[in-house]
């Protein structure tokens, strides 16, 4: 078997050469923050024709973008709110996402939504779920999705067995979508490099390169050497999420959008815990809570509370974690612990703040501005929408180049991976025979690399150990670990078990079973030595540590401290604001 060409790897060496170039060319455009909107600007800018770099402090999709619901989305609630162009805008990207972008990534999932008045509420949700399905038809497209159906308690009972009967008197299911949001970003930007994007993780803006009163590129520090570079570019985008505002410090304070941080936690219980063959979505008394399939477990979320504390690491405390499970409980016959709960993470909505003090009624609609020459800032949205907001990001910068930029193309760009995903799902027994694994397995690493999975398999034909499931977290592969190294830049021990895999959620050990192999495999392709494999470990220990213990704690403030005690395995430098 040859390995796939045409995709470009983010290996060390790669990384290594995209810094080389960062510090010595000028670029057409420079992103700052590797989540999916600066991911997704990359790519834009790129398959425009534009040089682009991108630059992010810590590892890609570090902040919001691996700390999601992992739904594709309208957002049935912004029909309440009467934002049908939100929702529209919502759902055609969804149908994009699935059929054309990323459909080894992107897949439906059903939802039943419990009914629990007599009268008014069926008619009344069945209305919204009718407009909900109309919205989805768009751009020649079907929805990619089942249409909804109602349901009687009985016919609802037989998919959701776990559901209390005298907790609802019908229901109707819908379809939505899901995805591995960390592994959606990491392929962005493989995708991005591809089209010629230079990106690196582990490189931290500490300032603003001006000519007069026109931003001229950034400075940044690779966090890994302490070496600073100068790089040059005719426009920056700031497109940090929830640290805009600390962006906007070092240009001078200048910007003309204002973020609002909004904490969501998520807890993941095994999937023999609630018994169902469907998602399930309750309504809060602020929001709505999904209970999501996630392979061999149940993801359940999320809150909507105002965060002004540490932004890299949001801990999530035990109130909010008894909330989350009061309210799953009341529909449950048999009810959740603290005991059943495999994994906890939290993230950060970036909200732009408008009159409303209120988290939950904040936008999710997307702001992008010019506040000074040569700089854009975009922020707000939310992560079914990425590739709308990144195109208008790029509109900016075209306006500020002195160029004739081609519109967007993005929606007619697979993902890398999507080419030829169907024809490979189609032949997945044969794969199986051919390479000597179970067919589960073929369909684990299609639905997580598409086309690429030969480049996998390319590193078991060269050490069939690697075939091998981990000892601790038998669902991932151990060549998974070496090719997160060698082809998805990952740095470190947390990248892999927290964005590269999801060990550290999925697991009653939270990764620290698994630690020591997956930091062993790491070590030849990263370059580590002995000392360098007990240093990642130990670190990785205490930030386990640290979360378990924060989840103990009452107030935000309790649990931020503690988070804030264990130490990051690189340090992020001080920004210089002058």
């Amino acid at each position: 078997m040859t390995a796939r060409m045409g995709t470009a790897r983010l290996g060390p060496a790669e990384r290594f050469d995209a810094l080389s170039r960062l510090g010595s060319q000028e670029f057409d455009v420079v992103v700052v923050g590797g989540g999916v909107v600066g991911a997704g600007v990359a790519l834009d800018a790129a398959t425009r024709g534009l040089s682009v770099g991108l630059v992010e402090a810590r590892d890609f999709a570090s902040g919001t973008s691996s700390r999601s619901s992992k739904l594709i989305h309208g957002g049935l609630r912004y029909l309440e709110q009467l934002n049908f162009d939100l929702v529209r805008e919502a759902l055609q990207e969804r149908s994009l996402l699935l059929q054309r972008i990323a459909p080894h990534l992107v897949r439906p999932v059903p939802f039943l939504f419990p009914l629990t008045h007599v009268g008014w509420e069926r008619p009344y949700v069945g209305a919204g779920l009718v407009l909900y399905d109309t919205l989805g038809f768009s751009l020649g497209f079907t929805r990619g999705v089942p249409g909804h159906r109602h349901l009687s308690r009985k016919r609802a009972l037989r998919l959701a067995p776990a559901l209390k009967r005298a907790a609802f008197t019908g229901a109707v299911q819908y379809w939505d979508a899901q995805v591995d949001d960390a592994r959606y970003v990491m392929t962005l930007l493989r995708t991005a490099a591809t089209y010629g994007a230079q990106v690196a993780s582990r490189a931290q803006v500490v300032g603003f390169l001006r000519e007069g009163e026109r931003v001229t590129g950034v400075r940044v520090c690779d966090l890994e050497t302490g070496v600073e570079l100068d790089v040059r570019a005719r426009q920056v985008v700031n497109a940090t999420g929830v640290w805009t505002d600390d962006i906007q410090d070092l240009v001078g304070g200048r910007g003309q959008i204002n973020v609002k941080a909004s904490k969501g936690i998520h807890l993941l219980v095994p999937r023999d815990r609630i018994h169902s063959v469907t998602g399930i979505i309750l309504r809060t008394e602020k929001s709505v809570l999904f209970v999501i399939p996630w392979g061999r477990h149940w993801i359940i979320g999320t809150t909507d509370t105002a965060w002004t504390l540490d932004k890299a690491h949001p801990a999530a405390s035990r109130t909010d974690i008894d909330y989350v499970l009061d309210h799953v409980n009341a529909v449950l016959s048999v009810p959740l612990t603290r005991d059943d709960v495999e994994g906890v993470y939290a993230g950060l909505r970036p909200l732009l703040k408008g009159e409303s003090e209120q988290t939950s009624k904040l936008s999710r609609e997307h702001v992008v501005t010019h506040p000074v020459p040569g700089l854009v800032m975009v922020a707000g949205g939310k992560f079914t929408t990425y590739r709308k907001m990144a195109a208008d990001a790029v509109n900016a910068v075209a306006h500020g180049l002195d160029l004739r930029v081609p519109p967007s193309c993005t929606d007619r760009i697979p993902l890398a991976g999507a080419e030829g995903y169907q024809a490979l799902w189609n032949s997945r027994y044969r794969l199986a025979e051919s390479s000597g694994l179970h067919v589960a397995r073929i369909e684990h690493l299609l639905q997580r690399y598409g086309s690429m999975i030969d480049e996998v398999l390319v590193l078991i034909e060269g050490d069939p150990t690697l075939a091998h499931p981990l000892a601790g977290a038998d669902d991932y592969l151990r060549a998974e670990i070496v090719y997160a190294a060698t082809h998805e830049g990952a740095r470190h021990l947390n990248d892999v078990l927290t964005r590269r895999t999801h060990i550290s959620i999925e697991t009653f050990h939270r990764g620290l079973a698994v630690a020591e192999e997956v930091a062993e495999l790491l070590a030849p392709p990263l370059g580590w030595d002995g000392e360098q494999v007990k240093r990642e470990i130990e670190y990785y220990t205490k930030r386990v540590e640290a979360e378990r213990a924060s989840q103990e704690q009452d107030t935000d403030q309790e649990a931020d401290a503690i988070q804030m005690g264990a130490p990051e395995i690189v340090p992020v430098a001080t920004p210089d604001p002058t």
